[in-house]
């Protein structure tokens, strides 16, 4: 046994404490464990699978495999893992091809999401693609083992996050699209948020998707088991496709290959632009990611804008309105499906419930003075929803869902000046360790604290140092066995991933890793040319910028589009439609050139020596310009200083 002692240098993984253990087994008894209906449900209908759920390139690199994962065969959690986490790690292990009803069929766990098949006359209609072409490929592939060999007449995005349409490219190829033999399908909007929702903020966001869903943690007990919607985010070749047939309203009908569908709108909800539909032939019903196996984040950890949970309730209770006492069987876009129409209407109703409550009352503590730290520690689930599996936070978590609320009503600021403008993490700290006595006294307490299984204020005490002093080996000791044991308590999935990927860094430094690829082709394509303007002025370095002023036109020769775009008091502007007679330069191009810039496949002068660029005035102002740009590192500090100081 590897026991914690707190602070233990070994930069091993430890073993649970004796707090964390009691906290597991208080866990055991509080919740229905004897109940396996979900079980049964994620194995009906099951008719083959892939060897491992193995997806692999063209040229051998595995890209989703579950077989890291075969510790979870073991039926009781270790201590190391909360129990309620273990169980849905081991029925997001469930993965194949499975039969919803005669006709519907659902390939599952070759992904973090579904990909659901929907047979009509003549062929069979896709819903969601995966994250990845290879694993869109090789799903497509299994149904087609299974049930034949028949044409896709249709796709259909039902909502903007990439691990529902990554894969587009696996189903379907750019002729079925381009000659409208094939519709894609999606809800309004749809490209819109598709391409914005991690632009502007991408470098950041996809640093702070390391610690939600934990792709660097080692996979096994005492690291990476699950991300609570599934397994993990698979690793293959992403493209974008534009929709050709876009739902604008609840109610919209489609008839698709002889299958007709009835749509419901549900925008800003767990996506900006999402969308649910039924099919009365199947008396099926499909709620996207609006209604699955656990409580949804309302604010993911990687940021993204406050999702509305009253929204998200009504839409829901629109849904019951619609198709309750009609839908047989519900599947969603992760997890496994529910049958019987009296379970269907249930599973909605304490889901349109569960984000209803946790608005309500959010903004009724909200309302009594309360901050988003008070209301988080206060608010409980009603026991009817407390023992309901699908509303267990394995995704998100009442803790801090309510939190998103109360920041998408107030925002940040808790409104006491104590908090207005405090000071930042480094020099906080070495004022707080000062304050306390210094390291060797607060480390002295700090392991007091640890052993009695005070782990949450040891982290914030001991965080304050590591903060003052990066590089005190003791304090980074114990901070990782820490949050080590936060992650173990954890029930979240994202919860644990945070907190162990923190203990790693805080041991062995931030990961190697490649340096970021360029925007794919495509997805560059779908952005507005406003967009990548936007893009650019977020990268202007201000300071660098100080006293500069610069005004280019551009005139784009496919899409008929002009722009001023002006560097004028360390911002970065644009006008549309319109030119400067005072400009600096002008340059006229194809949109798809400058796309090949940005993508890397050429450079702006070699584009210009092969005349696919011509410009008047200076052209030198351009480069100008981009000299004053920053370029983002992939990586960051999160859990300690930054080591580099940022201009």
């Amino acid at each position: 046994m590897n026991a914690p002692v707190g602070g233990d240098s070994s930069k091993e993984l430890k073993e649970a404490s004796a707090a964390v253990c009691a906290a597991q087994q208080a866990m055991l008894e509080a919740l229905p464990f004897g109940d396996t209906a979900d079980f049964d449900d994620a194995a009906r209908g099951f008719l083959g699978t892939i060897d491992q759920a193995k997806v692999t390139t063209a040229q051998g690199r595995t890209v989703w495999s579950v077989a890291p994962y075969g510790f979870l065969e073991a039926e009781e959690a270790p201590p190391t893992v909360n129990p309620s986490l273990w169980r849905q790690a081991k029925l997001n292990m469930q993965h194949g091809l499975f039969e919803v009803v005669p006709g519907v069929y659902q390939v599952r766990g070759l992904d973090i999401a579904n990909m659901t098949l929907i047979e009509g006359d003549t062929g069979v209609i896709v819903v969601d693609t995966l994250t990845s072409i290879e694993g869109a490929r090789a799903a497509l592939d299994l149904y087609y083992q299974h049930r034949g060999v028949r044409p896709v007449t249709a796709v259909m995005f039902t909502h903007t996050h990439t691990d529902h349409w990554g894969g587009a490219r696996g189903v379907v190829d750019e002729d079925a699209v381009t000659s409208g033999r094939v519709p894609l399908i999606a809800p309004n909007l749809f490209i819109e948020h598709a391409v914005s929702e991690n632009i502007i903020a991408g470098p950041a966001m996809l640093r702070r998707a390391q610690y939600q869903f934990g792709p660097l943690l080692v996979k096994g007990p005492k690291g990476h088991v699950d991300c609570g919607l599934g397994k993990s985010m698979a690793a293959g070749s992403v493209a974008l496709l534009r929709p050709t047939d876009l739902i604008m309203a609840t109610g919209d009908t489609r008839t698709i290959d002889g299958v007709s569908f009835e749509f419901q709108m549900a925008p800003n909800s767990e996506a900006p632009a999402e969308m649910h539909f039924f099919v009365p032939r199947y008396k099926l019903l499909n709620l996207a990611e609006n209604c699955t196996h656990n409580f949804h984040n309302l604010l993911p950890f990687r940021g993204a804008d406050v999702r509305d949970a009253l929204a998200w309730s009504k839409y829901l209770g629109e849904a019951l309105q619609l198709w309750g006492g009609k839908a047989e069987v519900m599947c969603g876009q992760h997890h496994w499906p529910v049958w019987g129409v009296s379970r269907v209407d249930a599973m909605i109703r304490e889901q349109r419930d569960l984000y209803k409550f946790a608005h309500d009352q959010t903004l009724r503590l909200m309302n009594h003075g309360l901050t988003a730290s008070e209301i988080a520690e206060q608010i409980t689930l009603p026991k009817s929803l407390e023992g309901a599996w699908h509303a267990r936070g394995y995704y998100g978590h009442i803790r801090h869902n309510v939190k998103a609320i109360y920041q998408k009503y107030l925002g940040w600021y808790d409104a006491n000046p104590v908090n207005l403008d405090p000071l930042p993490p480094v020099e906080a700290g070495r004022k707080y360790v000062a304050y306390m006595g210094g390291a060797e006294t607060l480390l002295a307490r700090a392991r007091e604290d640890f052993t009695k299984g005070e782990f949450r204020f040891v982290a914030q005490a001991v965080g304050h140092l590591v903060f003052a002093e990066p590089d005190n080996a003791e304090a980074r000791a114990l901070l990782a066995d820490t949050l080590e044991q936060l992650g173990y308590a954890a029930e979240s999935a994202t919860w644990r991933n945070a907190y162990l990927f923190g203990a790693q860094e805080l041991r062995h430094g931030m990961p190697e890793v490649p340096p970021r690829p360029g925007m794919p082709r495509e997805t560059l394509a779908a952005l507005r040319t406003e967009q990548i303007w936007d893009v650019l002025g977020v990268r202007l370095n201000g300071p660098k910028a100080e006293g500069r002023h610069i005004v280019l036109n551009w005139t784009f020769t496919d899409t008929g589009e002009r722009f001023v775009l002006t560097l004028q008091n360390c911002a970065l502007t644009y006008a549309v439609g319109v030119q400067a007679s005072t400009a600096d330069a002008g340059f006229t191009l194809a949109r798809a050139t400058l796309d090949e810039i940005i993508a890397k496949a050429t450079t702006f002068p070699e584009a210009v020596a092969a005349g696919k660029i011509s410009f008047v005035g200076n052209p030198m102002r351009l480069a100008e310009l981009m000299s004053l740009m920053d370029e983002f590192p992939r990586m960051f500090e999160i859990v300690e200083p930054k080591r580099a100081r940022v201009t």
